[in-house]
């Protein structure tokens, strides 16, 4: 069991902590690989202390295909039926403004959402 004085700082810090459970900032990315986050122009955050979820990220499908059919009992081959991909999600780029959640303690960031103006 820890000293009296352990205790008093646990509990010191824990009321601390319950004070401020999160804190709201608003930050620009800086680059994207590696990923950087300036936030409220005071600070610069790395890939290190963020957190960012599967929909902040770059997600496409490439649906780019051809098939075969039979016409008149000819086999023919399709030209490409698309030849593109589709963008899901577009991820984060330069110059975008995110949404962060400050975790508790504050070394880590959650990256919430992209800001959009209206």
């Amino acid at each position: 069991m820890g000293s009296l004085l352990d205790v008093i700082k646990n509990a010191g810090m824990d009321a601390v902590g319950a004070s401020n459970p999160v804190t709201i900032m608003i930050g620009e990315v800086i680059t994207v690989n590696p990923l950087s986050v300036k936030v409220e122009q005071r600070f610069t955050l790395t890939a290190d202390f963020l957190i960012v979820p599967e929909s902040m990220r770059l997600f496409e499908i490439d649906l780019e295909h051809a098939h075969q059919y039979t016409d008149n009992g000819f086999s023919r081959n399709t030209a490409e039926a698309l030849i593109t991909k589709i963008v899901i999600h577009p991820g984060l780029k330069g110059g975008d403004k995110v949404l962060l959640l400050r975790v508790q303690g504050g070394q880590k960031f959650l990256i919430l959402d992209k800001v959009v103006t209206v």
